[in-house]
């Protein structure tokens, strides 16, 4: 499988793979479920190979680290998914 840096760079720079509506589902430990952010929302700070940034609902800015992603979808299929680890 491909890692999740991989594919959101995938989505950035390859203009034909990346035409679409992509969303990015990360576990947000705080309220215990999943959150939905557009891949337009999404900030990259450049030499950051570990998260990403967007602005919350208060407007400020937030810091997800790679590892919380837990899927990716375009349009409303789901095209990658973090493997669940068993209990």
């Amino acid at each position: 499988m491909v890692s999740i840096v991989d594919l959101l760079n995938r989505i950035r720079w390859d203009k034909e793979f990346g035409k679409g509506e992509f969303v990015i589902g990360y576990e947000n430990h705080m309220l215990d479920h999943y959150v939905y952010v557009p891949f337009e929302e999404i900030l990259f700070e450049e030499g950051d190979h570990f998260s990403f940034q967007l602005k919350n609902e208060m407007d400020e800015l937030i810091t997800i680290p790679f590892h919380r992603v837990r899927e990716v979808l375009k349009g409303n299929e789901i095209i990658w998914q973090r493997p669940k680890h068993a209990p």
